[in-house]
């Protein structure tokens, strides 16, 4: 004898809080600002679940048999904004510069080791997703990307109800950069007392000191 089976609502995304039709809308936005950011070596468009790279197209092909110093090594680095966030959060308009920080703080610490930056992801996780607010963001590490020389060739976007208070949300980067062996920095062999050092003006606030 079967248990009659009660009436449930079904499992749904919206249901959970989760809008479909705002994370479409969001790549539909974003999706142009990725295709200007392409550089040799980008294959496919942004949606995928994998983002794909030619390093030869990039001028980064296999090195010369024999020659260690010719070999590719990719180098990868991963990092946020820091407490930065909380002035993005309070300032109307400041997202856009917050997308050009996380870009500047993966590329700037693989460009330490000589690499040249490839391709950039971002990661955007929140309670609910404002598809103004994110493209905003994105359209920031657009900019950023276009400065570095390297494509925004993917992402992902979290929407999480609960997880986050209203209007809270985080980033996090992520880039992917290449060099030749013979060129990898820093080289302690050739420094010596006496060497120069720069130093770089800061343009504005950047990532810590906020909270």
């Amino acid at each position: 004898i079967s248990a009659p089976v009660p009436d449930v609502a079904p499992l749904t995304y919206a249901a959970a809080g989760v809008s479909i039709d705002a994370g479409n809308a969001l790549v539909d936005r974003i999706k142009p600002l990725a295709k200007a950011t392409a550089i040799a070596g980008c294959e496919g468009s942004l949606g995928g679940f994998g983002a794909v790279f030619d390093l030869a197209k990039a001028g980064f092909g296999p090195g010369k048999p024999g020659d260690d110093g010719d070999a590719v090594l990719l180098v990868s680095g991963t990092d946020g904004v820091g407490t930065k966030l909380r002035l993005a959060q309070t300032a109307r308009g400041a997202a856009r510069g917050l997308g050009i920080d996380l870009v500047a703080m993966c590329v700037n610490d693989i460009v330490t080791t000589g690499a040249k930056p490839l391709f950039f992801l971002d990661y955007y996780a929140t309670g609910r997703l404002d598809v103004d607010a994110c493209a905003e963001l994105v359209a920031g590490v657009a900019d950023g990307c276009a400065q570095s020389g390297c494509a925004l060739s993917g992402g992902e976007t979290a929407e999480m109800p609960g997880l986050y208070a209203p209007g809270d949300y985080d980033v996090a980067g992520f880039a992917v950069g290449a060099v030749r062996r013979r060129d990898v920095l820093p080289k302690p062999d050739e420094m010596a007392a006496g060497d120069a050092l720069l130093a770089i003006a800061s343009s504005g606030v950047h990532a810590n000191g906020f909270s």
